[in-house]
């Protein structure tokens, strides 16, 4: 490995960090370590600090128009959904540096959790182009690297997170959400002519094998197989998805039987009276929402591994 870094030439890279990923109090050590691993590496981090009101796609299409072509996202797959938007488009290549709280991007591209071996992928792995999947709800269409929601998750999702974040004081917004949300009446317009009508509260649309708290809920190549993954929750009840949430799915807790599956380029969903809806972890607001599938759309290092090889 010591031979490899001896070879390389210097590569600048535009450092992508988010110091409200993870624990906050752990940040400042981990720019530190990421920096000097970089360094390691012969990468030239030019580093980026994500504030509130940061505008990623003007910052990155400037470091675009300044030659650099890869951008390491160091942060949870917030971070990475925002970096992947700015990206949209573009040829550059993403590099992901894990330091969330569930990190579902990197645990389904293989990328490891270790500082130092995540940044040794960024010049032992290779590019590969991934799928992302395109929303279009309310006349505004985005890009989305992990998950579609619609539905009750959605409407859980901003308290949900702040929870999981520390602030128990959003204990009973959730609750409130829980206990009042009522169900809808959904349609979902499959692209093999399918048509699926039922009363329920939530539907999830993945482009990636992993989500939620690293559940499985599609193939290992579920990011590059041209296909998004269809979850229709229509015969559950709050209690039941919220036991889903909190319990997931695996070896030893199989999936619901009622839980509905389905694989897409394209779905249309319709629901009476409209539902929230959010892409990664950005809403949209309520409404109909069209959704398809953008093959081979994102450049992402990732390990050398069978399952990450072109299809």
């Amino acid at each position: 490995m010591e031979t490899v870094r001896t070879n390389l030439r210097p590569k600048r890279v535009k450092l992508i960090f988010n110091p409200g990923s993870g624990a906050n109090e752990e940040s400042p050590l981990q720019i530190l370590a990421v920096i000097k691993e970089m360094q390691a590496w012969k990468l030239v981090p030019e580093l980026y600090l994500i504030e509130p009101d940061s505008n990623l796609k003007e910052v990155l299409d400037d470091a675009i128009a300044q030659g650099i072509d890869l951008f390491v996202v160091c942060g949870g797959d917030g971070t990475v959904s925002s970096v992947t938007k700015a990206l949209y488009g573009s040829a550059a290549t993403l590099g992901i540096v894990p330091t969330g709280t569930q990190n579902n991007v990197a645990l389904s591209l293989g990328i490891p959790t270790d500082i130092s071996a995540a940044i040794a992928v960024l010049r032992t792995g290779q590019p590969l182009k991934i799928d992302l999947g395109m929303v279009t709800c309310n006349d505004v269409s985005t890009p989305f690297i992990e998950l579609c929601s619609v539905g009750l998750f959605s409407m859980l999702f901003p308290s949900g997170d702040d929870i999981q974040h520390g602030n128990i004081t959003r204990i009973g917004d959730f609750l409130g959400i829980l206990t009042t949300a009522p169900p809808s009446e959904i349609h979902l317009f499959l692209d093999d002519n399918r048509e699926i009508n039922a009363l329920g509260h939530a539907a999830l649309i993945s482009n990636m094998p992993y989500i939620g708290r690293n559940y499985q809920v599609g193939a290992a190549d579920a990011y590059h197989d041209g296909l998004l993954d269809v979850m229709f929750f229509s015969d559950l009840s709050k209690l039941d998805l919220i036991a889903y949430i909190l319990n997931g799915v695996g070896t030893d807790n199989p999936e619901d039987p009622r839980i509905q599956h389905y694989q897409v380029r394209e779905i249309i969903i319709d629901t009476e009276p409209s539902m929230a809806v959010m892409a990664d972890d950005i809403s949209l607001g309520e409404g109909s929402v069209q959704i398809t599938v953008k093959q081979q759309a994102m450049s992402v290092m990732v390990g050398a591994t069978e399952s990450n090889e072109e299809p």
